[in-house]
């Protein structure tokens, strides 16, 4: 990336310079500067890159400058969708907009999801929209009831595409991909570009320009990633009380398994004098909305949350992420610790884990490319020898491939030879073998000829 580059260098409209230097946007980051210029080019675009990495931006400026431009043919359609995999994810790109489009009163937005009433989304699509934010669930909903048209979309957004993938919802995406134009210009972010994205991402897009900002491995070095064992649940829930009471923990995230856990831990930490609240996926939009309002505010000090209900969470006062379970997918660690350490800031990820999750402990840290200290708080040791994660296995040789001296060499290499004394087969050749290796067949005669005896009297 070139040095000392200014927002000036992408020929963004005056009124969207003003804001961002307002905001206190001073030079790009390194997704914007490589994102912004291919846009306004039109080409599509897939890329790499995490959250906290400016990625918003990336595609909301190149988005808004070109909804400040006349087309060709009026009309009160929205030009520009972008959709997101979670409500969250949605209302926070929608307060981005908020803050790029301060000057340009003229570009209306609208921004659709489910768990609320549809009545005021209906009317916010009935007046002009030229950009619109959506979920996948609830814009095919509206589009099935004929609600929405997007005959006149240019530029078509997803955002964390990856997530979608793990959410089910690739069909909703490509009804929904159908019903834009043809000649829109697509742009495909996503924490990795690999085996799944890639293939949906090509149904979607002409000659994509791939830009990664980050490789395979995203690193953290302002977040600082601990490992602790345990034993059992018990041993977690009494380590999460003592390192939730230090003194350096202002705001934190429990990441738990399931939404039932979440409540249970939440009711658990409640009596033990936490404030705390939980983020999930059965709560209604505004219960969800009030509680992240209230992390921002002070009045919760721990979410305790799954991973599809936080992920887009921006609190900037997060200082530590606990992964009170380990996720299964490896990436959502990613996603779990990048809630905290946001903005430059330091942050701290803890993670509990037993013998049995060393395989996965090892996956993770592979695929980061970061080792997690193992911490041991006095009084808390394990009862358990850790055991470290076992080594790949060498392959085992295949048949034929002995070593010279471990035995007679079958007659043919790869080949399977019938073992002597196996058993004789009754009946058809090919048939299952009967009694013991190497025995005698049975004197029994077999059920369906037994049965034809009895009926005829033998």
């Amino acid at each position: 990336m070139e040095q000392n580059v200014s927002f000036d260098k992408f020929n963004l409209h005056p009124k969207l310079l003003k804001a961002l230097s307002e905001a206190g946007y001073t030079e790009p980051t390194e997704v914007q500067f490589k994102t912004i210029m291919k846009v306004a080019e039109g080409l599509d675009i897939r890329a790499s890159a995490q959250t906290g990495t400016g990625k918003t931006a990336a595609f909301l400026l190149p988005a808004l400058n070109q909804l400040t431009k006349p087309q060709e043919k009026h009309s009160k359609l929205p030009r520009v969708l972008i959709l997101a995999p979670t409500r969250e994810l949605a209302i926070q790109i929608e307060s981005q907009v908020d803050k790029y489009a301060k000057y340009l009163p003229n570009i209306k937005k609208a921004c659709i999801y489910g768990g609320v009433p549809y009545h005021k989304q209906l009317r916010s699509l009935s007046r002009q929209c030229d950009l619109l934010i959506a979920t996948p669930g609830r814009l095919i909903d509206l589009l099935l009831q004929g609600k929405v048209n997007l005959s006149r979309i240019e530029m078509f957004v997803l955002d964390e595409a990856d997530r979608m993938l793990d959410m089910g919802f690739v069909e909703p995406v490509n009804q929904i991909a159908a019903a834009t134009p043809k000649k829109r210009q697509t742009l495909l972010f996503s924490a990795t570009l690999e085996g799944t994205v890639t293939q949906f991402s090509n149904q979607l897009m002409r000659d994509p320009v791939d830009i990664v900002v980050h490789g395979k491995q995203a690193k953290h070095e302002n977040i600082k990633q601990n490992l602790h064992y345990v034993d059992d649940i018990e041993h977690k829930n009494r380590l999460l009380d003592h390192l939730l009471a230090e003194d350096n923990v202002d705001n934190a995230i429990v990441f738990t398994s399931t939404k039932r856990h979440a409540d249970k831990l939440v009711g658990e930490l409640y009596d033990k004098g936490f404030s705390t609240a939980a983020l999930h996926g059965d709560m209604s939009q505004r219960q969800r909305t009030r509680t992240i309002a209230q992390l921002r505010s002070g009045k919760i000090k721990v979410l305790v949350a799954t991973d599809v209900a936080a992920r887009g969470i921006d609190v900037q006062s997060i200082t530590h992420v606990f992964n009170f379970d380990l996720p299964r997918n490896i990436e959502d660690y990613v996603h779990r610790i990048g809630r905290t350490g946001r903005a430059g800031a330091k942050g701290t990820a803890l993670s509990f884990a037993s013998n049995r999750d060393n395989v996965l402990v090892k996956k993770i840290q592979d695929f980061t490319g970061q080792k997690m200290d193992v911490v041991v708080v006095p009084g808390f040791e394990p009862s358990k020898k850790q055991r470290p994660a076992p080594s790949r296995q060498k392959p085992r040789p295949q048949f034929g491939n002995r070593k010279p001296g471990s035995g007679k060499p079958r007659s043919k290499p790869g080949s399977f030879s019938k073992p002597a004394g196996f058993g004789k087969s009754r009946g058809k050749p090919g048939g299952k073998p009967s009694g013991k290796p190497g025995g005698k067949p049975s004197a029994r005669p077999p059920r369906k000829q037994a049965g034809q005896q009895r009926r005829r009297g033998k």
